[in-house]
């Protein structure tokens, strides 16, 4: 009389789906969380192939004992996540592995209620620890990703500054504006302040990540409880003997605290967790190769007012900007001194060597010549412009000038302004004293409306005309760095 072939479980997972390589580096924080995940799926894996083995053990009356015990005769995968000492996942499986020598008979409606209780409850465990891969993935992953692509595009700059910095040391400080040391520097900080604010964005996503892991953590080992004592529960019903092993199972699995594997793997791996008790990064002694390279010191900076050009000068008068004279001999403007809201970029870069400047009348003083900022078609249609500019001191003007001279050819004529003509001293630079071998005394000059102004002192005025040339280039060891008092 032919029998009913019995009811067997069939896998639920392949070899295939569990070999494949977690993403994620695991010497960064998400890919040790990812490789770790990785591990409890195969931990979940090994449990539902023990079931399905012991259903088929119980249909098949012992003859597939060697099959249960081939399923729990490899050690577990990522094996160095679960801590080796008693009362763990590892001491579990040493367990299950003792139990399973020793099973005998298995029973049919044994197999059915293994099938249909038991299982589900870790292959649902199985699709929640998937779940949580895909959210790391999607989440603290694409953080991580962030963070290197911003780190990438800080370096490139970095190494931007080293080339241009080398560039300028070769060339004698020969540099376009936008090449200029100075403003590479600045466009550093302002990845540098990105990449932090990333860093810091991702290091809050990675510690919440973390927080929640000990929770769901908890979860799984509180349903693989729940599931080893169901399958106590069904089991223990053959024999008094097979009822006394498969609860010695279900006591070591319920035996294991919540947080034991958590907090041995946080023990194991401080070194690359990351401490939700640390302090957040910041902008606070941030250095990079080249950032106190003497091309990018300014020799003055701070804050000038400046005219506004053609007609619009006489409606809206002066307005404050950031200015800066770089090494490089380059008067920037910018906005601002802010170099972390947004990436700072000039908004008038004037070539000191290819303009002249004016002598100072108070506060003011007017340099001529073309803004060589923008791009290369913007620099050869620009025109020669009078930048008009005010200190907010005369002290404040005459350091300016000083500084600029050094560059600049400098006029003897006083700039053309609406206000009264009063009276000024000419302007000698220490340097220029140096230069020419003279000492100039203090003198006053006449008034545009008393007689023609005074005549330059300089060597080369008689080639000029009207103005004096002050050295447009010089060894940047004699260059003195000023600073606004």
């Amino acid at each position: 009389m032919a029998t009913n072939a019995l009811p067997a479980r069939v896998k639920t997972i392949t070899d295939s789906e569990d070999d494949v390589i977690p993403d994620g580096d695991p010497s960064s924080t998400s890919g040790l969380l990812l490789e770790r995940l990785q591990a409890w799926k195969h931990m979940c894996g090994y449990l539902e192939n023990y079931i399905s083995a012991v259903a088929k053990d119980q249909a098949a009356r012992a003859k597939d004992q060697e099959k249960v015990l081939k399923t729990l005769s490899n050690p577990l995968r990522e094996g160095h996540h679960f801590d080796t000492a008693l009362g763990g996942i590892t001491g579990l499986f040493e367990n299950l592995r003792a139990n399973t020598q020793a099973q005998s008979n298995l029973y049919t409606e044994t197999s059915k209620n293994l099938s249909g209780s038991v299982l589900p409850i870790l292959e649902r465990l199985h699709s929640e620890i998937k779940n949580k891969n895909k959210e790391i993935t999607h989440g603290a992953g694409k953080g991580s990703k962030a963070v290197d692509q911003a780190r990438l595009t800080s370096q490139k700059h970095i190494e931007l500054l080293g080339q241009q910095a080398a560039h300028f040391d070769s060339t004698g400080g020969k540099v376009s504006a936008s090449h200029d040391p100075y403003v590479i520097k600045r466009g550093i900080l302002h990845r540098l302040n990105k990449q932090v604010l990333e860093e810091n964005n991702n290091r809050q996503d990675l510690i919440a990540v973390q927080n929640a892991f000990a929770q769901f953590e908890s979860h799984i080992v509180t349903t693989v409880q729940t599931a080893l004592n169901s399958y106590n529960q069904f089991m223990s019903g053959q024999a008094d003997r097979q009822k006394a092993m498969f609860g010695d199972i279900a006591s070591t699995a319920s035996h294991i605290p919540l947080n034991f594997e958590w907090t041995s793997f946080v023990k194991r791996n401080q070194h690359v967790l990351v401490n939700p008790h640390a302090s957040p990064r910041t902008m606070d002694g941030v250095s990079f190769p080249n950032d106190k390279h003497r091309s990018t010191k300014p020799l003055i900076e701070g804050s000038l007012e400046r005219k506004s050009r053609g007609g619009l000068g006489a409606i809206k008068g002066y307005s404050v900007g950031y200015y800066a004279v770089t090494p490089a001999g380059f008067l920037h403007e910018y906005k601002d001194n802010d170099n972390f809201h947004k990436d700072p970029q000039p908004e008038i870069s004037l070539y000191l060597a290819d303009c002249v400047i004016g002598a100072v009348d108070g506060q003011r003083f007017t340099i001529k010549g073309k803004d060589s900022s923008g791009s290369k078609i913007g620099q050869k249609m620009a025109i020669t412009s009078d930048f008009q500019f005010k200190a907010h001191t005369n002290a404040d003007a005459q350091q300016w000038h000083s500084v600029i001279s050094s560059f600049a050819l400098s006029s003897s004529s006083l700039p053309t302004s609406p206000v009264e003509s009063r009276n000024i001293t000419p302007i000698t630079t220490k340097f220029e004293e140096q230069t020419q071998g003279v000492t100039s005394g203090s003198k006053s000059a006449t008034s545009p409306r008393d007689g023609p102004p005074p005549s330059a002192t300089s060597p080369t005025s008689a080639s000029v005309g009207p103005y004096h040339g002050a050295p447009a280039s010089n060894a940047l060891e004699d260059r003195k760095y000023v600073e606004k008092s």
